[in-house]
């Protein structure tokens, strides 16, 4: 395990207690992003353990709280591995690149990376919950019923927020 600053045991046995399930979260967050990303399940996990051992408010979360966390983290680790390859320094050329999920697929058009993230950063602007709810399920692969317990909402809430954060998102990439 990475050394984490003094403070952190908490961080650090939340992480070991969780590391099964994040294992699994990288997998499926890696498996639809096809063969865009040279990162592997560990090292996706061990990326977004550098980004979470050091958030203080984490150290009393609960699992489904940090796990939530974690998938952001992920999505993160993922969004400046893409930027890094498209920089000029590494020979530019944004080429298009589409995300393969079953959970986007209701968008007529899949966009690269970038894109959605830039997106889901224009609407956690907006509507904080939204984002949250479309991180949580496009980055996490969460269910609605872990989705509602992490964000203390009701899973037809979670449904309601989902549907919204599509269409807006869908209106937001069409632009």
């Amino acid at each position: 395990m990475i050394e984490v600053a003094e403070g952190s045991a908490e961080i650090e046995a939340l992480w070991t207690d969780l590391y099964p399930e994040l294992k699994k979260i990288a997998r499926a967050r890696l498996r639809r992003s096809g063969p865009n990303t040279v990162l592997d399940t560990t090292g996706l996990v061990n990326d977004a353990y550098v980004r979470v051992a050091h958030a203080a408010a984490l150290r009393e979360a609960s699992p489904a709280t940090f796990l939530a966390y974690a998938a952001r983290a992920m999505r993160s680790v993922v969004i400046d591995l893409v930027r890094e390859r498209h920089a000029l320094r590494h020979g530019g050329g944004l080429q298009r690149m589409t995300l393969n999920t079953v959970i986007m697929e209701s968008l007529e058009a899949l966009h690269e990376p970038l894109a959605i993230d830039e997106v889901l950063t224009e609407l956690s602007a907006v509507e904080p919950r939204l984002s949250q709810v479309v991180e949580m399920r496009y980055y996490g692969g969460f269910t609605e019923s872990e989705i509602a317990s992490a964000l203390g909402v009701s899973e037809r809430t979670v449904r309601r927020d989902w549907e919204k954060a599509r269409l807006l998102i869908r209106a937001m990439l069409t632009e």
